[in-house]
This record gives C-alpha cells, structure tokens and sequence, in this order.
C-alpha cells in the first residue's frame, strides 16, 4: 500500500532557505527607488540646460527620497540642442509625476508637475 511521505521534500527546503536570503522591499520602497531615479535623470537635464534653481528643488526632493544623501550633479554638456533637451524633460517630468501620484508623494508631484509645464512653455512655439 501507499504510505504518505512524513519529510519534508529537499527541493521544497532549498527553495524556502533562498527564498529568507533574497531581500526583499516593500512597494512604497520600490516606487521610493523608482522615484529617485527619473528625479536623477530629469536633475541630470536641467543642470544641462543650466536651471540652476530647478535643479536645486529637484536635488533636494532627492536627498529627501534617499534618506538625507545628496545627488551627485555634474553639468555634462554635450552640445545637444535646448529644445531637445526640453522636450527630454517633459518627458523625464511626466514620469516622475506618474510614480509620485501612485506614491501619494505631494511635493514630488507638485515638483514634477511645475517642471512639466516649464518645459512645455519653452517647447512652445
């Protein structure tokens, strides 16, 4: 007759000690992760459009996401044209207002929402 197996499978415990191993983040730290970054990535236009007050908002709502640790800003000029860099932004803004509206992040979304509409008053004809 069958007899039930009474310990506990080798592939079901391997599975169970990597899965304690793995690190794992909650949605909010994520959408934090996620945040920070297209604020880098917009930080990183706007000093290349020269705003320098911009970029001061945007590098302190990152320092904020990061828990006090202040972006690294370099101006990398590349010669690429203002109205490029500007509709980069836009875009760039748009994406960081998507993630802080899902976050509930109000001063992130504000912030991204005010870069929006600088960027498409310059992209305007």
């Amino acid at each position: 007759m069958y007899e039930p197996i009474r310990t506990k499978s080798v592939h079901s415990t391997m599975a169970a000690d990597a899965d304690a191993r793995v690190p794992h983040r909650s949605r909010e730290e994520e959408l934090d992760i996620q945040l920070a970054g297209h604020l880098a990535a917009l930080l990183a236009v706007t000093d290349e459009l020269g705003l320098a007050s911009a970029g001061d908002a945007i590098a302190r709502q990152i320092a904020r996401l990061r828990g006090g640790m202040p972006p690294v800003r370099h101006a990398g000029l590349r010669g690429t044209s203002a109205t490029s860099l500007h509709g980069r932004a836009h875009a760039l803004a748009g994406r960081a207002l998507v993630v802080a509206a899902s976050r509930a992040d109000t001063a992130a979304a504000i912030l991204a929402a005010e870069r929006m509409d600088a960027h498409a008053l310059a992209l305007a004809p």
